[in-house]
């Protein structure tokens, strides 16, 4: 099959459970933000030089297509769950243990690997709020709210152990 398939020419496309929607539906908004924001774990995974770290952000990036399945779906079975937001809050909790407190604002970009994290929760942050407006139109799985705000967090954890912060 070709990728020029040309069903999208007039501004639609199909969902993963075969509807067909607009292009700039608040659906495909919100699972396109995510799609970025698979790209930029992507480039930070690249950039980075710790191992751990470089896992970490693969298992990342293939959990947001899980979550991105979840927002092509119009359907009640999902992808991510309460285990999914557990995971992700004990890996938060490890890696925030490893770091001293806060004491003042941080800069990010010491690293090319810290500041792309950094571009991942930003984007995860516009994400969210995406998700959030499809959420007030349509029923989606209330895990993805939750997880957003969860990846943020940890993309924040991460530049700092990348920036040595």
């Amino acid at each position: 099959m070709s990728i020029c398939t040309k069903t999208g020419d007039k501004g639609t496309t199909s969902l993963y459970t075969s509807q067909r929607v607009a292009k700039n539906s608040l659906r495909v908004r919100a699972y396109g933000t995510v799609d970025e924001v698979t790209s930029t774990l992507g480039l930070a995974r690249a950039f980075s030089e710790k191992k751990e770290i470089q896992d970490l952000l693969l298992q990342l990036e293939q959990t947001n297509l899980k979550l991105m399945a979840d927002l092509a779906s119009i359907t009640d079975k999902y992808y991510i769950t309460q285990d999914t937001i557990d995971e992700i809050e004990a890996v938060i909790n490890e890696t925030e243990a490893k770091l001293p407190p806060i004491k003042a604002f941080i800069m990010p970009g010491k690293t090319k690997a810290g500041a792309f994290l950094d571009l991942v929760r930003t984007t995860v942050r516009r994400a969210e709020r995406e998700v959030l407006s499809l959420a007030d139109e349509e029923e989606i799985n209330p895990n993805i709210k939750i997880y957003l705000n969860r990846l943020s967090d940890l993309a924040f954890l991460l530049m700092r152990i990348e920036d040595d912060l």
